[in-house]
């Protein structure tokens, strides 16, 4: 017969043996895999064609979209550095940047007075260093490189390499230039000028090469936070001559460039996810793919948002909800290959990987600072299938440039999205476009919306049938929701270009941008 001591003691062994399998059950953090894709159109991925084209040529996006989740609700700011300052903050737009003016803008009179994000505020990958995470970036910055505490280096990122304007050229690496000088070349590796990389090849194949280098040199054994923003498919439009020819039978020449851009980038992203799954990190990454904003469908942009309403710069479904998706191993086997149309925000990622890190989002620092607070939302739980419901319900969304005196312009709340005054792009383009009919691009119409423009974006997705003559009360019920969203808005004045910019460019940098403020 056992004894009360034996009794005892084998309880002991149970209790610390089934201790000892949920911890080996536990999930380890995800290596995290963050593509923030430039200026990419609707239409101008596979998966998003009905009808597949011999132009659009993106076979592992679409694979990788089908093996993941693909977001069909997901919105940004309608350009380039609202939508980054976005992501990597946690704020919705309207709540850390929304102005989309020069890197170099400076107000010495306001702590704020910065392009992108307040120094005040935390981003994400502070976050994630202190989880453990080796953080790395590659590519497009736009965020703001005033100071040193606002570049990569000063945000929390192990390693760096890229640019800090909107765009520079792809194979001289120059963005804007200083009196007397011309153009400066804006490429930066993490502490210095990268001297002697500029002018080598396409910029692209660069930061290709930069992703390998981060990859092939990481523990596996340490969590990854990998930010990749490739400067396709921003102008200039450009690239190689033998992906050119490929898309040869395209007459526009535009258009044609465009769709060899995004090609080249559908390759690099295919030996990156090759490189995860050779190191075998591939089954515990979770990798997040979003466009910053709508296709550029103005004079020269060459893209294509069909068969939403308008494009990059404007309010409409085709400047703000974009392609986005997630995939990788992480993802649980029951969600792989499905759609999901809750409304997801850029800022939720911040929320999202703090909670996969075990990490509180809450920023501390900004609010010493009396800045906004975190604005992002734990998406995992309905990306990952724990829950059938987004818990975004609405999405203000910033100015589209056009009306300097409000800085929220549209607000997506239930099935409803309202927009306010004047908004440009208003029209609609076919499914081949730029073409021969229109061959440098561009939509005229502008709609006057100063009463409030109101659709059902979940019945008329193209926004054709404007409901507000006939809903005057949610029109009034929305009017007043934005009038609360901009009350609350965050609009420092951030400057002009400082002079000073280009006096540490020429004189300490050699030709280079870098921090001037320091």
């Amino acid at each position: 017969m056992a004894t009360t001591k034996s009794i005892s003691l084998y309880l002991l062994l149970l209790v610390m043996h089934d201790i000892s399998s949920s911890l080996e059950a536990a999930p380890e953090k995800p290596h995290i895999f963050m593509l923030l894709v430039d200026d990419w159109g609707w239409a101008n991925v596979g998966y998003h064609r009905a009808v597949q084209t011999k132009e659009v040529v993106t076979p592992n996006f679409d694979r990788l979209c089908k093996a993941g989740v693909e977001l069909d609700q997901h919105y940004v700011h309608n350009v380039c550095s609202p939508t980054r300052s976005s992501l990597l903050s946690g704020r919705l737009p309207i709540h850390v940047n929304i102005d989309n003016g020069e890197a170099t803008m400076h107000n010495a009179s306001d702590p704020n007075g910065y392009q992108g994000i307040p120094p005040g505020m935390t981003v994400i990958a502070e976050k994630l260093k202190k989880a453990g995470y080796a953080t790395h970036q590659v590519g497009k910055w736009d965020a703001g490189f005033g100071t040193i505490e606002q570049t990569p280096r000063g945000r929390g990122f192990d390693s760096s390499f890229g640019y800090f304007h909107h765009a520079n050229d792809f194979y001289t690496e120059t963005a804007n230039s200083c009196a007397n000088y011309g153009p400066v070349t804006d490429l930066w590796d993490y502490d210095h000028p990268a001297k002697g990389e500029n002018g080598t090849v396409y910029e692209e194949q660069m930061f290709a090469e930069h992703v390998r280098q981060v990859i092939e040199a990481h523990d596996a054994s340490t969590p990854l936070f990998l930010y990749y923003a490739p400067h396709i498919v921003h102008a200039p439009l450009q690239v190689p001559s033998e992906y050119e020819k490929k898309f040869g039978f395209i007459d526009d020449e535009t258009r044609r460039i465009y769709h060899a851009m995004v090609n080249y980038l559908d390759d690099v992203v295919g030996n990156v996810t090759n490189l995860l799954e050779q190191k075998g990190m591939w089954n515990n990454t979770l990798m997040v793919v979003s466009a910053d904003n709508g296709g550029p469908e103005y004079p020269g942009g060459g893209a294509n948002n069909y068969p939403l309403r308008g494009g990059k710069a404007s309010n409409w479904q085709g400047g703000v909800r974009v392609n986005a998706f997630v995939s990788g191993g992480f993802l649980p086997a029951a969600v792989r290959g499905t759609k999901v149309d809750g409304y997801v925000a850029i800022c939720d990622w911040y929320a999202t990987f703090c909670s996969l890190a075990g990490v509180d989002s809450a920023d501390s620092k900004a609010s010493a600072a009396h800045l906004p607070p975190v604005d992002g939302m734990n998406m995992w739980p309905f990306i990952s299938g724990q829950t059938k419901e987004s818990p975004r319900t609405e999405i203000p969304i910033g100015s589209n440039g056009l009306n300097h005196s409000h800085g929220v312009e549209a607000l997506v709340s239930g099935d409803y999205k309202l927009l306010y005054g004047k908004i440009g792009q208003a029209g609609w383009t076919g499914p081949q476009y730029p073409n021969e009919t229109n061959p440098k691009g561009g939509i005229p119409e502008v709609a006057l919306c100063w009463s409030g423009c109101l659709f059902n974006i979940k019945e008329d997705p193209e926004e054709r049938n404007d409901l507000a003559s006939s809903m005057p009360d949610k029109v009034k019920e929305m009017m007043e929701k934005l009038a609360v969203y901009e009350k609350g808005a965050f609009l420092p004045y951030r400057g002009k270009n400082d002079p000073a910019a280009c006096d540490a460019a020429l004189h300490k940098y050699g030709g280079f941008w870098g921090p001037w403020l320091d």
